[in-house]
């Protein structure tokens, strides 16, 4: 388990069958989304980030997922 922090907002990011190489693309992934409006409304309602290979799967506060390809 990792945290990243976007927008000054902290992120619990869990690894399952990663590698760090793919928490660096998501972080990239990231700062390359952080210009997309409806991509920060939808974070601030993020309670934590699982990262399976290069799928990042944004889990919601009320359990809806959101699945981001990293790579």
């Amino acid at each position: 388990m990792s945290i990243i922090s976007f927008k000054n907002k902290p992120i619990r990011v869990l690894y399952i069958l990663s590698t760090p190489q793919n928490l660096n693309q998501l972080k990239n992934k990231l700062t390359e989304m952080e210009l997309n409006l409806d991509f920060r409304k939808k974070l601030k309602k993020i309670s934590s980030v699982e990262l399976i290979n290069d799928v990042a799967i944004f889990i919601y506060n009320d359990g809806t997922k959101l699945y981001l390809e990293v790579s």
